[in-house]
């Protein structure tokens, strides 16, 4: 079964955050003029979307991490891919992604993925390798904003599957959208793919 092994974030603080300060009390016998209201932001992103996914020739640097510093450590091993990438005259044939292959409560083992066209003829050696990006049958969800809030979405799909009995293999994909190295993090657009057994 698919848990999320985000890091515990503060959810209430962003939420207080969004509900902005109060305005002034009217004075007694004067009516309430309400105060303006932020615009809710709609979307019709899908949630829980089945598809099935295309292997991708990739490249990819092959780490670990830490929740607490996740989204540094998934930064810092695109900016060694991408180096590595422009060293060779190689240009990305799509978004960068990051695979988690094994997760548990405090710590992560990823591949930060960059796809490219074809096989690379001369495979590089080190924390740098190539391979396919998983394949087949999985459903996708979106997250925007930070990444530290990720775990409100994570939680959202955990019920979804759990809703749906769905059973999960043991890793998942962010593909991002937005690039990860230059957008601001809370404007940041990611694909969520969960690969099912």
């Amino acid at each position: 079964m698919f848990r999320s092994c985000m890091a515990v974030l503060a959810v209430v603080a962003a939420f207080a955050a969004g509900l902005g300060a109060p305005g002034p009390l009217p004075a007694f016998g004067q009516p309430a003029t309400p105060a303006p209201q932020k615009p809710v932001e709609s979307t019709t992103d899908p949630f829980g979307e089945e598809v099935t996914l295309e292997a991708k020739n990739i490249v990819y640097f092959k780490g670990t991490g830490n929740w607490d510093s996740a989204f540094e450590t998934i930064v810092d091993a695109f900016k060694t891919v991408n180096a590595y990438l422009a060293k060779q005259g190689i240009k990305p044939a799509g978004p960068m992604m990051t695979i988690y292959t094994s997760t548990d409560d405090s710590s992560f083992q990823f591949e930060a993925a960059v796809p490219v066209s074809d096989p690379l003829a001369d495979p590089p050696k080190g924390d740098i390798a190539v391979g396919k990006s998983p394949s087949g049958r999985a459903f996708k969800f979106i997250h925007r904003g930070s990444y530290d809030a990720m775990d409100t979405s994570y939680e959202a799909i955990t019920n979804f599957l759990d809703d749906k009995q769905l059973e999960a293999k043991d890793l998942f994909i962010e593909e991002y959208v937005t690039d990860p190295i230059a957008t601001p993090e809370d404007k940041l657009v990611i694909n969520i793919y969960v690969p099912i057994r």
